[in-house]
């Protein structure tokens, strides 16, 4: 009977013995990768801070979208936990296949595949802003100069419909629940041009016959 207690128990510690080199290695390699994370992060905070991107962002009305949402536009915090989770899973992942643990490595490569998915998602938002604040400006100068009526409506119109196929564009590229998004925005743009179209007809017979009859001048012009 302690043979075979004996035997057990130096079977077990010569496992653990061959496997601490093994564990000892990865979790170097871990630490290791760690700390070059965390500087790689704070590096891409500095990054951004040098060439002002915040400063941008600001100019083009981003920080007034976020202040909205009640979130405080910091740039280079973003990048820089982007940057650092971003090794510190590829260092993770180094880990777990030194440890032989494959499944683990191979869901920490499906996050890792993820990131650049959330990165493409916050461009196209930023790029949704910049439009959607061009395009209400360009279309409103556009209305005041033609003296139309409705300038404030449709050039709001103008931004919103942009900024929510931007927000459209991120969630599929997120592929979070497609479908539904769809169906949601549908439904709010048929809501919006239900009203729109109310809110012409019943206040706004008057903007529409001094936009035919402007119309009907130009083509008299041409």
């Amino acid at each position: 009977m302690l043979d075979i207690v004996y035997a057990s128990w130096e079977t077990l510690w010569s496992g653990f013995i061959g496997f601490l080199p093994t564990f000892l290695a990865a979790l170097i390699v871990f630490i290791i990768g760690w700390l070059i994370a965390i500087a790689l992060g704070k590096l891409a905070n500095r990054i951004i801070k040098v060439i002002k991107l915040d400063l941008f962002l600001a100019k083009i009305g981003f920080k007034k979208t976020l202040a909205r949402a009640k979130l405080k536009l910091n740039s280079g915090k973003f990048f820089e936990e982007i940057v650092k989770w971003f090794f510190i899973i590829i260092f993770l992942m180094a880990a777990t296949d030194i440890l032989s643990l494959y499944q683990i490595t191979d869901f920490l490569k499906t996050v890792l595949y993820y990131i650049p998915n959330i990165v493409v998602a916050v461009l196209i938002l930023l790029a949704s802003v910049i439009i959607a604040n061009f395009l209400q400006k360009l279309v409103r100068a556009s209305i005041e100069a033609a003296k139309l009526g409705g300038a404030t409506f449709l050039s709001g119109l103008t931004k919103w419909i942009v900024l929510i196929f931007g927000f459209v564009a991120a969630i599929t590229q997120l592929g979070i629940a497609v479908t539904l998004i769809h169906t949601i925005v549908i439904g709010l743009i048929g809501m919006l041009a239900l009203a729109g179209g109310l809110a012409f007809g019943l206040g706004g017979k008057d903007q529409a016959i001094r936009f035919l009859e402007k119309l009907r001048r130009d083509i008299e012009e041409e």
